[in-house]
């Protein structure tokens, strides 16, 4: 492996991720073959506040790529990423997340406030249909991840009850 070739891919790497953020997309896959058995997988996806990148590449790519500036952030992600935590409440479907019945309204839940186990912490408003999500557990609200009126995938961290 040239170390021209090298300085390409995390040039490649560093434009996919500004094609992420420019294009406000929220996961991007490439693969780029350069022959038979000589290949780079690049997998971008943007987490809370972050953007991850995961390589998957021969040994003889990996290692040096491993090392670059654009991987440091995938490690830092995982451990800081609060779907991980224990205590992560996620979103059940794809929709657009209410911290109020209605507009105007008091919140469902602040930080710090005490909810016990069914409590409704927010509502999430997929096809015209609002669906309340409840407190898996009790505890206190330590983290609310979304702001009102914003769109979540399924399986997205919304908050942290521990």
């Amino acid at each position: 492996m040239t170390k021209d070739k090298h300085s390409s891919d995390v040039e490649f790497i560093r434009a996919l991720a500004e094609l992420l953020e420019e294009n406000d997309l929220n996961e991007l896959q490439v693969k780029r073959e350069y022959s038979n058995h000589d290949h780079l997988n690049v997998r971008i996806s943007r987490g809370a506040q972050q953007i991850v990148t995961q390589i998957a590449a021969p040994a003889a790519v990996a290692a040096p790529l491993a090392a670059a500036p654009a991987a440091a952030p995938a490690a830092a992600a995982e451990e800081a990423d609060p779907a991980n935590l224990p205590g992560a409440v996620t979103s059940p479907m794809v929709g657009t997340a209410y911290l109020a019945a209605e507009p105007g309204a008091a919140p469902f839940v602040t930080v710090g406030q005490t909810v016990a186990e069914g409590d409704t912490v927010l509502i999430v408003e997929a096809m015209k249909t609002m669906n309340h999500i409840p407190a898996p557990k009790s505890g206190t609200v330590k983290r609310i991840l979304v702001a009102d009126s914003d769109p979540v995938e399924y399986g997205a961290p919304l908050m942290v009850i521990e």
